[in-house]
């Protein structure tokens, strides 16, 4: 059992957190409106799992991202975006497909997607990625890889040697039936996915497509008995519910000002992953994901300019 009031253990490896799964473009928006009113766009470096590499490298842990770009100018420029930041490319493989994009409505809710997939569900497993694999603290996905092949296969390996290994399980259960292709209902594949991880962070939404309507509780415990240890519930400016099994915490917004919910997700994770990997308890761990979430809700875009954890922990009074 995962326990609020102790830390986890994780065992010493060069990598922190391996981030494995979507490297895309986020379009968005410049006005607040929906997708037909808008004629502006920005281009934002997006992509969840890359987002929370991004994040937890700024926080001051270190992270690797592995995914799949075209042989494109936007691959490009992803890639150029990490390597400035510092993060190692090794693990990005260009393939012969179109870069992924987004294109989303600037929100100070819940953004309205449209997804264009190409290159990022072909990401392969090889000999680099299973070598990074084993040199990692932690390893996170989300249901983007999983939603279509080849990338599927990747995961499944990545999970069954990640289990073997004692590395610490951190999945999204973001399901979208728009990733997925037509005709393939993925909630099924995404339940039986749970099992095989430590810790989910589903939002309301994420459950309300996995289960139908519920209240909060009964979601949580769908979750936990399809094999979750820790289940982190996010409400939106409520806060959340995490839960162990066998105690249930209520846990509160930090938000004070709202400019853009793109990534407020992403900066959770990367939030709560860093402050685990500096051995902070997970009830701390949870409140500085919080913390670092409404920080980046400040500003646009899905990955932002973050102070280290501990600059934020202090901001925040933690």
């Amino acid at each position: 059992m995962i326990n609020f009031d102790k830390k986890i253990e994780l065992a010493e490896k060069s990598i922190d957190i391996f981030a494995i799964g979507d490297l895309l473009i986020d379009m968005i928006s410049s006005e607040y409106d929906d997708l037909a009113g808008c004629d502006t766009y920005n281009r934002f470096f997006g992509g969840s799992p890359s987002n929370i590499a991004m994040n937890a490298h700024k926080l001051g842990v270190r992270s690797l991202v592995a995914s799949a770009v075209g042989k494109d100018g936007l691959g490009k420029f992803l890639i150029n975006h990490l390597q400035t930041t510092g993060i190692d490319t090794s693990c990005i493989q260009q393939v012969e497909h179109s870069t992924s994009m987004v294109v989303v409505t600037k929100s100070k809710t819940t953004p309205i997607p449209i997804f264009y997939r190409g290159a990022d569900y072909h990401l392969q497993y090889n000999d680099n990625l299973r070598e990074a694999l084993l040199n990692s603290r932690m390893v996170h996905f989300s249901c983007w890889p999983i939603s279509r092949m080849p990338a599927r296969r990747t995961i499944e390996r990545v999970l069954a040697e990640a289990r073997t290994h004692h590395i610490l399980i951190g999945f999204d259960p973001n399901y979208h039936p728009m990733i997925w292709q037509s005709g393939e209902d993925g909630v099924d594949y995404v339940k039986s996915i749970i099992k095989q991880t430590d810790i989910v962070k589903p939002s309301e939404d994420d459950a309300e497509r996995l289960f139908g309507k519920d209240t909060h509780e009964n979601q949580i415990e769908k979750f936990l008995e399809l094999g979750a240890k820790l289940v982190i519930m996010t409400l939106g400016a409520e806060g959340a519910i995490a839960s162990n099994g066998k105690e249930s915490i209520t846990f509160r917004s930090y938000a004070d000002e709202v400019v853009d919910t793109t990534g407020a997700g992403d900066a959770f994770w990367a939030g709560f992953y860093s402050a685990l990997v500096k051995r902070f308890s997970v009830r701390e761990a949870i409140e500085l994901g919080f913390a670092v979430s409404a920080y980046k809700l400040k500003y646009t875009g899905a990955v932002v300019d973050l102070p280290k954890l501990e600059q934020i922990k202090e901001m925040y009074g933690l």
